[in-house]
Order: structure tokens, then sequence, then C-alpha cells
């Protein structure tokens, strides 16, 4: 354990984990004597993570009988995002300071700590030993305090989440190197909410919307998406597909969910021409129950670089773009997503009068199965003892085990859940067994 004196006071340092295991580093900061601990974090942010991370911090505070300054970074790393969220607090688990979540800043406090006493020499604390190091012996001299803490008000569940993915998004282009981004706009729910995401990450100019009809698109996915450019003020343009659909259907004659699959395709390949041509990243608008139970076109609506809401399930994604459009008016503001993106039912429109709720489950029934099946690790037995039908939650869990291959091929995208896919959780493509109610 490094234990710095710096002024007169001992300052024991701690790292991320060490904070959340029992024993170790943290009770050894009451041995060696220290006034302040602090923890440098770079802890990934989770939904609800923030209540239990406070209550952590505290006790952690108390076991080493010193003040604890919590500090949080923020910004991204591939699918992580960060929210910031620094904490102080004294050795009682009083909060002292609490830094806002999802912004960049400095917090300056004026704490009152014991001086440091003789150093120890060589001190182990249950097999772990404490070396000192002394910076400057010297205390300041006394003075009444000026800066004594505040409280940042914390975000509301909704703007918490969409925070994260605007952060998520913002670090990635940034940290690989890009400026724009591109993104098929459809009309619909899941395309808008991404564009809104990234207008808001990037600036309404550095995001390219194009709209790409076929003869199936209705005449509301062309004005909606157009009324999303207008009210975000995106850079919009329209490329059909038509000539082009045409073009592949007089050399195949495809038929059927092949001819559907081929429209998403042909838009999949011209938002790459266009990343290629212009330097934008592509963004892939699925959300997380269309991942989960592959509802997508591989190289078709799952081509690009980046899945802002690929851990949102579809639910959510109506929640968060009322939130944002609710956040707008709030400020006065021109709310960025058609109410009719919101209001209609979501369509692939791949084929006349399609729409989801003809391959899916209604969606608050399918987020609710699959949040046990996939977020909890809960099986069909349990599932249906939850009140589900089980005929239902039998196709709905092996729609999830047979589209892992199409997972393992989406773009990386933020994490906001304890269990995104990917890592979290990754089953074999190759797998014969179901299982049985």
């Amino acid at each position: 354990l490094p234990v710095l004196r710096v002024r007169g006071i001992d300052v024991a340092l701690a790292i991320c984990e060490d904070l959340w295991q029992d024993g170790g580093r943290v009770p050894a900061t009451r041995s060696a004597g220290a006034g302040l601990l602090v923890s440098i974090n770079a802890s990934p942010y989770e939904q609800n993570k923030d209540d239990s991370r406070l209550d952590l911090v505290r006790k952690r505070a108390q076991e080493a009988g010193c003040t604890l300054a919590y500090v949080a970074t923020i910004g991204g790393q591939d699918e992580l995002v960060f929210d910031g969220d620094s904490i102080v607090v004294d050795a009682d688990g009083e909060v002292v300071a609490r830094a806002p979540q999802f912004s960049e800043g400095s917090v300056i406090l004026d704490l009152e700590l014991p001086a440091a006493g003789p150093v120890p020499s060589g001190v182990v604390d249950d097999g772990l030993r404490i070396d000192h190091v002394v910076v400057s012996d010297e205390p300041l001299a006394a003075y009444e305090p000026e800066l004594t803490g505040g409280y940042a008000e914390r975000l509301d569940d909704d703007e918490e989440v969409y925070s994260a993915l605007v952060v998520g998004l913002r670090a990635y282009l940034a940290k690989n190197g890009f400026r724009s981004a591109v993104i098929g706009l459809s009309g619909g729910i899941d395309s808008a909410l991404v564009a809104a995401i990234a207008c808001d990450a990037l600036g309404a100019a550095n995001v390219h919307g194009v709209s790409m009809p076929s003869k199936y698109s209705s005449d509301h996915s062309r004005t909606d998406a157009a009324e999303l450019a207008r009210r975000t003020g995106l850079t919009f343009r329209t490329v059909p597909i038509g000539p082009m659909f045409d073009a592949y259907m007089g050399s195949l004659a495809l038929t059927g969910l092949a001819e559907e699959n081929l429209q998403s395709r042909l838009r999949g390949t011209l938002l790459m021409a266009l990343s290629n041509q212009e330097g934008h990243l592509v963004l892939a608008p699925g959300n997380k129950s269309e991942l989960a139970v592959g509802y997508s076109t591989l190289y078709g609506d799952s081509v690009g670089a980046y899945g802002p809401i690929k851990d949102v399930y579809k639910t959510a994604v109506f929640r968060l773009a009322k939130w944002r459009n609710r956040a707008a008016a709030e400020r006065g503001q021109t709310p960025p997503i058609p109410e009719n993106s919101i209001s209609k039912p979501p369509s692939a429109e791949l084929s006349p009068g399609q729409v989801d709720t003809d391959s899916l489950p209604d969606y608050p029934v399918l987020d609710a199965i699959l949040s046990m099946y996939v977020d909890r690790d809960q099986g069909a037995d349990a599932i249906v003892a939850a009140g589900y039908d089980p005929e239902l939650v039998a196709r709905t869990l092996r729609m999830v085990d047979t589209a892992e291959y199409k997972r393992r091929q989406y773009p990386p995208g933020t994490k906001i859940s304890a269990k995104g896919f990917g890592k979290d959780r990754r089953l074999p493509i190759t797998n014969h067994w179901r299982e049985s109610l």
C-alpha cells in the first residue's frame, strides 16, 4: 500500500478494484494511519450502479477510518462508458462532495484532515506491505475553510442512460479519429433516436442522414426522415434504391425473404460506400431486442462501425425518445424526434404492410422475457412460472440461441447494462442443444 506524506498529511492510494474487494488495501489504510484515502477509478457505467457505488464508498471510508476521495474518469473505451460521479466522504461515511455525472470538471475542497504521526518502517498488514514516501513534512498553516463541498444534482434514470449513450459515442469517434457519422434514416424510432444521440454527441453539422426509399417505403417514412433532419439540422439527402434493386432482381429474380433482405443489403452497401467516399463512420441503428432474437439483416441494417443503442431494449428506445423530446421542450428547444416516429407501429418496410409484430411478440412482452433470459440468466421454467405463455417462451429462447452467429458479426456499441452482448454473454455458435419445458 503506497502512502505519501504531503504537507504533513498521510495520503494512501487505492486503484479501482481495490475498493470493490473486501480486505486488502482499504483496511490496511487504518493501520497506516492515513488521513486521506484516494481511490482512482475507471469503473464502467451500468444502470443503477451509482447507488451501490455510494454505499460502497461510505462503507470503505468507515473501514479505513479516514476521509475517502473516490475519483472517477468519464469518457469511453470501446464498448465501455465511464460516468464520472466522483465522491468524497468523511470517516463516518457522510458525503462531503459529489461531482456531476457524465461531465468533465474539477471539484476543489477544503478538508480538515488529521496530522500524520511518526513514519512507520516496513509495516505489514495481513501480508500487505505499507510503504511510506515523505514528499513534504511541513503542514499547511491553519486557515478558515472556503470550499466545503456540494452535491451535484443527480440525473434521472432516462437522462442518465441517454447521457451514457452520448458520451460513449462521442468518445468512440474521437478516439478512433472520426469527426462525422452517417446513418440511414428510415423514419422509424431506432434511426431517429440514434440520429438524435449523434447530433448531441458530435453536433448536427457532423451528422449525415440518408433516406433510401424503395417501392415499399411509405410516404410517412420519407416525410418523417425529412422532418427529423429539419428538427435537428443534420445534413440530409435522399438516394432511392429502386434502380439498384431492379438491376439485382433482373439478374437474380429473388423472392420472399431473399427479396426483402436484398433491400436492406443495398442500403448497407450504399452507406459503406458513402463512408469510404466521404470519411464518415457508419452507425448501426439496431437495438438490444432485435439483436437478441436476430431480427436484422446481416450486411444490411446491421452494417456499420458502431451501434449506439446496441444495449438498449426496444421499450427503452421509446422511453428515451420521449424523454429527449420532453427535455428539449422544457429547455424551449425543438424536440428532435417527430411524434409520428414514436407513435407509428415499428416496421422494416421490406414488404407491403409489414410490421415488426408479424414476426415478433409485442415489445413489452418480448423485452420482459429477454430481460429474464439474457440479463438475469433465468431459464424457460422460471420465465413460464412468471406467467408467460410456454410456447411463446420456447420460441423466443430458440430465436435468441440461434441468433448468436449474427451477434458475433454486429459492431461494438455502448454498454449500459450489467450483461450486454459480447464478452458478457457469449454462446457457442454451433450448438444443437435446445432447452425444453
